[in-house]
């Protein structure tokens, strides 16, 4: 049993280590690199993309007609996601029904 933990703290330490090797060579500081093991590329940007026309237009029509399908308690009615996507799409006068 001792053999299993001090293997596994070895392992541990290597892992540790190797972490704090890739983080230095990337320009991390040690201490962001030990509490974030994941190391992210310097200069790497998620890229958002672009909302088009249509999808504001139907968002907007959703949130307009959504309550009408739904119950007091905020509960979607039986099949009335369904008839909102649909009028949604209708009010936002794209070919996609």
């Amino acid at each position: 049993m001792d053999n299993n933990l001090a293997l596994a703290a070895a392992l541990r330490a290597m892992a540790d280590a190797m972490v704090l090797n890739a983080a230095n060579t990337a320009g991390v500081p040690p201490a962001v690199a030990a509490t974030a093991p994941a190391v992210v590329e310097a200069g790497a940007k998620k890229v958002k993309r672009k909302v088009s026309a249509y999808n504001r237009r139907y968002r907007a029509a959703f949130k307009k007609v959504a309550p009408r399908y739904k119950t007091k308690g905020g509960k979607w009615r039986k099949g009335g996601f369904k008839r909102a996507v649909k009028e949604a799409h209708r009010i936002a006068g794209g070919n996609k029904r």
